[in-house]
């Protein structure tokens, strides 16, 4: 019966941020032009404001742009999600989690940027 349990808590405590945190996360975009696009990795993914879940492995570059305003390109920001170190030992958790990207959280929930007009 001991070893039933001990290995009942193993595997529960196996991939914690990614059974408690998720894989992806909403963020919402939005700027001082209404219909900007709103591009990951040049695919265009909307139009401001526009809220997109992403997932937490992404590490590519979002793009905002308008006609006559000059376009800005940036990085989610991110950082560790603490949770994971619920995995302990488990390097199979920790495997699942860094796959997953639940390893990270994204910093910030919302991006408002202000797009300047074009010099001419």
């Amino acid at each position: 019966m001991k070893k039933i349990l001990t290995l009942v808590a193993i595997v529960s405590m196996t991939s914690c941020a990614t059974i408690f945190t998720g894989t992806s996360e909403s963020i919402t975009f939005d700027s001082n032009v209404k219909g900007a696009k709103v591009e990951f990795d040049g695919v265009e993914v909307g139009k401001t404001p526009h809220t997109q879940k992403v997932k937490k492995s992404f590490n590519g570059i979002v793009t905002m742009k308008a006609d006559g305003y000059e376009t800005k390109t940036f990085e989610l920001m991110k950082s560790f999600n603490a949770i994971s170190i619920l995995n302990l030992g488990g390097i199979w958790g920790w495997a699942i989690d860094f796959a997953t990207g639940a390893i990270n959280k994204f910093d910030r929930k919302g991006y408002n940027m202000e797009l300047d007009k074009e010099k001419e």
